[in-house]
This record gives structure tokens, sequence and C-alpha cells, in this order.
């Protein structure tokens, strides 16, 4: 097929694909329209996608999700028009996005991408913002739970980088060891993501003070990195001599109310009354920072910390019980990983997403690493024991389970990574947390979902809120790299297998945190059920004696396309 051009291939006119067409309600389409490229535009087949618990998401929430709007910038609206699987709004859109396959069709006037080549999807199109997020493959575009999907070049290459969102991909790798690299990077991302240690130069500053409380360290952050603009809210005559003996020029801000929501890069607040904590939080820009220096007062009662902003926003959360605005912005750690000798829990750790972060942390070459992975089922936690142990043993990693239903689980730790969307949690992971700890708030809170935070014991322990969102394109080349050269196994975190007629149940089975692990779509199989690896023994005999130790493997997935597409099973 190399080379052809679409009008000269063979394309069937119908496929069968997932749509979502409605709040709640899903449907198996076996009749969809095959697009044919236009003149910009790329068809893929696809081989096999992850379901991933964001889907569930986007199926609850449909017109209300935030990456179901319009794209308000990036692409003219003209360009958009031409683009069939561009759909917002109501417009029923197909789910999926951790998916690979193989182009088929290219226009004539795409020049970066070519017939035949297997490619791994970057699904997060962050150049293309939306009112509340930005434009992503599987939302407001349509993803890969279909058949064939088509995409259009001058949307699927990175602005800044000029790299290109289909990473090729070699032969070698099953189809689901590609597909899952997608939430494997979203892992590598979450630990690997550049933390920011000052203030950011050229950005919107605000400083804000109590009665009483000296502006201490204030005039050489400004030295560090001069903010475009400064707003000030201030109390008494020595904070705005302070402020004039800093050499900065500010505007000069009346009460809160003032400054709602208007975006800051930097909050610095000196005093520790919890209400101002609570409403400046919610001036903090993407990606901003608040510091509160609290001068050794207590705050004294929980923060209703909003988690949603951590995790989709990166906003940031540093503060001192000294009197120094200087020394939280030292404590803040370079990135979130790991680190040799760290006491690290992992809380939902029996989950797929959970699984992978104790793989990668017993993987790491750490010395003196402790895992404890926590969970609330007995039988969750032994599918993690036997996937992960050897893993962590082979690595001298001490890793153990723990039902925390059953059983007490002490603190100290000085990592904890949170796999479960629950505000509760976050407050029990701080309790959990010892001295210099690092949480990070791995699970998706929608913004705005408000945790009670005891800020006074964070701010004691030099505890530091991590949290990140999707993957870039390097972390699922990074990925993808130790998947082809034989470092990780990706497989390891697959646990079913279906095909569109197993959708439903798939996403149920992650919505109700049934799955031990992940499921792979194989859009070549439509009406194949779900099926977990455990029951392949009895459904597909040839299939299971090609696993490796119960872990799914090449072969495997080609003995399972050979057999189940000749029976068209269910």
């Amino acid at each position: 097929m190399s080379g052809m051009e679409p009008h000269q291939m063979s394309l069937p006119a119908r496929q069968h694909a997932i749509q979502i067409v409605d709040a709640g309600r899903i449907v198996h389409n076996r009749e969809k329209v095959v697009p044919q490229p236009g003149p910009h535009q790329i068809l893929v087949c696809m081989e096999a996608v992850g379901i991933c618990f964001s889907d569930t998401k986007l199926l609850h929430a449909f017109t209300s999700h935030p990456r179901k709007s319009e794209v308000l910038s990036g692409l003219d609206a003209d360009v958009l028009a031409e683009i069939p699987s561009y759909v917002p709004g109501s417009l029923p859109t197909v789910p999926g996005h951790e998916p690979v396959g193989h182009i088929v069709a290219v226009g004539d006037r795409v020049r970066r991408h070519r017939v035949g080549e297997r490619c791994l999807i970057q699904t997060d199109y962050r150049h293309l913002p939306t009112a509340a997020a930005n434009a992503a493959f599987g939302y407001n575009f349509e993803g890969g739970l279909q058949e064939y999907v088509l995409l259009d070049e001058r949307m699927i290459v990175e602005p800044e980088t000029n790299e290109r969102f289909l990473i090729p991909v070699g032969d070698e790798p099953s189809a689901s060891a590609v597909a899952l690299v997608e939430p494997w990077a979203c892992v590598e991302a979450s630990y690997v993501y550049r933390e920011r240690r000052s203030p950011l130069a050229g950005g919107r500053f605000l400083v804000v003070a109590d009665e009483d409380h000296a502006l201490h360290g204030f005039a050489e952050l400004l030295e560090q990195a001069r903010p475009a603009e400064l707003t000030a809210l201030l109390a008494d005559a020595p904070q705005r001599a302070a402020l004039a003996a800093a050499g900065a020029a500010a505007s000069t801000a009346a009460d809160l109310g003032d400054l709602a929501r208007q975006g800051f890069d930097d909050i610095v607040y000196f005093g520790a009354n919890p209400a101002t904590i609570e409403v400046l939080q919610d001036c903090l820009a993407f990606r901003g920072l608040i510091n509160v220096v609290t001068g050794g007062v207590p705050i004294g009662r929980a923060i209703a910390l909003d988690v949603g902003r951590v995790h989709y926003d990166l906003t940031r959360w540093s503060g001192t019980s000294g009197a120094s605005a200087t020394e939280s912005y030292a404590s803040i750690p370079a990135n979130g990983e790991v680190r040799s000798s760290d006491r690290m829990a992992v809380i939902g750790a029996a989950g797929p997403m959970g699984l992978m972060h104790v793989v990668r942390a017993a993987s790491a070459g750490l010395t003196n690493l402790s895992i404890a992975a926590i969970d609330i089922d007995d039988a969750r936690l032994a599918h993690l024991e036997l996937a992960a142990g050897p893993i962590a043993r082979s690595r001298g990693v001490e890793l153990r389970t723990a039902n925390s239903r059953t059983s007490e689980v002490a603190p100290g730790f000085t990592y904890v990574a949170l796999m479960v969307p629950a505000p509760t949690l976050v407050g029990q992971a701080l309790s959990l947390a010892g001295a210099g700890c690092r949480i990070n708030i791995f699970a998706g809170f929608a913004t705005g979902t408000r945790a009670e935070i005891d800020l006074d014991r964070y701010i004691e322990r030099h505890c530091y809120f991590l949290g990140t969102s999707g993957s870039g394109i390097p972390d699922m080349k990074a990925v993808l790299r130790k998947v082809e050269a034989g470092e990780l196994d990706t497989n390891i975190s697959l646990d079913a297998v279906c095909g569109f007629e197993g959708v439903a149940d798939a996403l149920a089975a992650v919505e109700g945190r049934t799955a031990a692990g992940k499921i792979m779509v194989y859009p070549s199989l439509p009406d194949l059920g779900l099926v977990r690896l455990s029951e392949l023994g009895e459904r597909f005999p040839s299939v299971a004696a090609a696993l490796d130790d119960g872990r799914w493997t090449k072969a495997a997935e080609q003995e399972l396309l050979r057999v189940a597409g000749q029976s068209g099973a269910r």
C-alpha cells in the first residue's frame, strides 16, 4: 500500500465504532462512515486501544467535559471545518486516547507522514486551547475506539518543537505494549516534571501581608526574578516601607475582593488566616505557586484546598513556619522523583495505574527503597504481588502489601503516591507523611474538588504536593525507548482484552475498580466481549498457552487475533 493515494486504496465504506452520544449513553455503531482523507489528512487503521478511567469521566460529563468544548485558537475555523473528526459540543464522539495504529492513506499535501508507518499516537493537544482545558484526541476530536480514525497533519505537529504527534514505532513490540506506552508515559511525566523553585521572571506577582508580619525575604525574591507586574495588599506602614525599599513599583489592591481569580503566577502571603489562604488559592494562574509564610503563627484549622487544580492546573503549595519567604522556595524539590532510601506508599496500588507506579519505583535502581502498596482489595493486592514482587526482589527493593481496611499503616513515609480520586484520601496521605514528604496527587480530581488539608502539618513537615495531567511527547518517547530496548514490558499491567462488544463492560470494570490492570480493545475483533487473562484457559486455550506465567505477550496477541477473528467470538 505504501505510496498509494487515498483514491487508489481499497477502504471499506463503513466501520465499527464506539460512540458516546450523550451523557451516560454509549453505543456500538456498526455502520459508521469511514472518512476519505482530504489533502492535509491522514487515515490510521487502529491496532489496539487501551481503556482509561478518564474515558468514564467523558462518558458521564459529555458536553460539560472541558475537553469536549470548542477549540478557541491554534487552528483557523475554516481548517477545523475541514476535519470531520472534529466533534465539539453535543456532537457524538469516539473515545479512546491510548492507541496504536498504522497509516493506510494520506492526502496529497501531507508532507511528514507516509502510508505504512506504524505509530504511537500522542493525544493531548495542548497547543489547541478550549475554554477550560485543551483539545484532545478521544474528546473533541474523535479517538481510537473505531477501526479507522482521521487526523489532520496541521493539528498533529507541535508548533514549538515541530515534533510529530504520530510517533513512529517498529514492528517488534506487540500492539498492546505500544498502546500501553501512553498510560505509562503519564506515570513517567508525574515524576520527571520540573518544578519551579523561584518566582517566575516576567510573571504576575502578588504579595499579601497581615498586620505585624514583616516582608522578610521579599526583596531577595525580587532580585532572583523580576515580575512584569507586581500587586500588593499590605496591612501596615512598615510593610509599605519594605516594599518601597525593595525598589518595586506595585499596584495596590484595596481588599481580597479586588484580587478574585486574577491569575497570579506567584502569590506570597505573610500571614496565617485560613480564610485568606482559601481565597488566595483561587487567584493562582495555571502553573501558579502560593507561598504561605506564617512567621510562627498557627493557621489553626484545615484548609479547603483545591486538589483538582494541583493535578490539572499544576498549581503548587509551599510554605514555612519561619519568617522569610525565601525558605519556602528553597525547600521545593527539583522534580517528583523517588529517591534512594525513600519510604514510599502507593495508595490505591492494586489498580492499573497503581501497579505502574509500583513497578516504576521498584525498577528504578534505587538503593534502600521500601514500598508499601496500599489498597482495600485482597485479591487485587495478591495480583500486584505476583506482578511486581519478583521485580522488587530482583532489585533489592522491599515491597509489602497492606489492606488499609484490615491493617494499620504506620506513618513516616517520605513519598506518597495517590491513585484514588477521593478527597479524604489526600488528608490521609498527609497524615502518613514524614519530614520532606513528596505527595504525588496522580488521581484525576476534577478542578474545584476541595480536600480538607492540615496546612500547619504540611508546612511543619516540609511536605510538597505534586500533580500532573497527561504526558508530553518526550515522556512517551522515553517510555517507548524502554519498551523497544526490552527494558520495560508494559504488558505487565494488562488484565483483560476485548473487542467493541466488551467496551461497556470494560468501562464498568474500570469505574468500579474491579479490574486488576489495564484493559485492551482490539478494533479488528468487534464482536469479542470482555475476557480476563485469567479466563483465557477456558475461553481460548491456545491463547492462554501463549501467556508468559500469566502475563500477556505478543504471541498471545497474535493467537487471539487469529482464533477470535476466525470465530467472531463474543
